[in-house]
């Protein structure tokens, strides 16, 4: 296996795991799980037991889980359709990070953070891998939230999986 195929095939699990199961016909249970076998055998291009463990073992955002027995998998958030990653209300630390591309800032300090199709905004504990998204999209910037004034203000964060925090919006009166 090599690196580009390990990075396709994350790409591709990320698409089909987080939005468009129905495009190979794979189910997701309430929690967003399917089973290995099942991606197997609908997947094109076509996947293998092995690969699909090292993709999950080596992605360095640790975006997938599989269940106890590695007989299911699933992306640990990021999803735009209808799932229940089932996590609890967790306190975050007093500040979080955003990463964002500069042009889309002026929206931003007039909406806030909006998660858009996906389930939840996501934020990172460290402006390293803010950064790191915000460059996806352009020039950087990284922006810091009150997440401990967002608590004390009725907000929910969860953590999921890989360690993202999670919450519905980011008001702007909390970024800096």
């Amino acid at each position: 296996m090599t690196k580009d195929d390990l990075k396709k095939t994350s790409k591709y699990l990320s698409y089909i795991l987080r939005h468009a199961p129905d495009s190979i016909g794979l189910t997701l249970d309430a929690q967003g799980w399917a089973l290995v076998s099942d991606l197997i055998s609908k997947a094109e291009p076509p996947l293998t037991q092995d690969l699909i463990k090292e993709v999950v073992r080596t992605n360095a955002k640790q975006r997938f889980s599989l269940n106890h027995d590695g007989s299911c998998i699933r992306a640990n958030q990021g999803h735009s359709i209808q799932i229940d990653l089932g996590l609890a209300p967790q306190t975050p630390p007093n500040i979080l990070f955003n990463g964002t591309a500069k042009t889309n800032l002026a929206s931003i300090r007039q909406n806030g953070l909006l998660k858009g199709t996906r389930h939840h905004v996501h934020l990172s504990d460290n402006t390293e891998t803010a950064k790191a998204v915000g460059g996806r999209h352009g020039s950087p910037i990284v922006l810091t939230i009150r997440s401990e004034d967002m608590v004390l203000n009725g907000h929910t964060f969860f953590q999921s999986a890989n360690g993202v925090w999670l919450v519905e919006h980011v008001p702007p009166q909390f970024l800096e």
